[in-house]
């Protein structure tokens, strides 16, 4: 039996299980990174918030809301021409008020506390200035000029001065 033949020595049949290896590790990788996972447990919170606020409206808010004869949103239809055909009003309010609903909610519970918390992060960081101005003409230069863009003057380095010594001055 020839070589050419044998199907364990053609290199695509015999690394399968090496290339097959570094595919699962690649997948692994791309699995548990943070934000496949952040993703994940956001759609399941998501799902199971969207139940509980979809029992406040239908259970609690709607029943408020007086319709005339019945004492529910849901029951609000119109009837449309002779074929029987009914233009479902309340339904269509409920799930209006559960989106405001849910909306305000992530907005007052994620939204306000996420953006203040990075307003917080920010401001804790000091942020080196991009800009200077001229001595000469008071214009606005980036730092590392050399030269004014405006007046051509040469302007003074910026090169950070080295540390005063510390502690009494050495006898030589």
């Amino acid at each position: 039996m020839s070589t050419w033949n044998n199907p364990l020595n053609n290199p695509t049949v015999s690394n399968v299980g090496k290339r097959a290896k570094g595919t699962l590790n690649d997948f692994e990788k791309f699995i548990l990174r943070g934000n496949v996972v952040d993703l994940a447990v956001g759609i399941i919170i998501g799902a199971a918030f969207t139940g509980v606020v979809t029992a406040l409206v239908g259970d609690i808010i709607t029943p408020l809301i007086p319709t005339g004869g019945n004492n529910s949103l849901a029951s609000l239809v119109y009837p449309i021409g002779y074929s029987g055909g009914k233009l479902q009003v309340g339904p269509f309010i409920n799930t209006i008020i559960t989106f405001l609903i849910v909306a305000l909610v992530v907005f007052f519970f994620v939204v306000k506390p996420v953006n203040a918390l990075m307003a917080f992060h920010k401001s804790k960081e000091p942020t080196a200035p991009t800009t200077r101005d001229c001595p000469f003409c008071l214009s606005s230069v980036p730092v590392q000029a050399t030269r004014c863009a405006y007046c051509t003057s040469p302007l003074p380095s910026v090169m950070p001065s080295p540390p005063a010594p510390q502690g009494p001055p050495q006898r030589r």
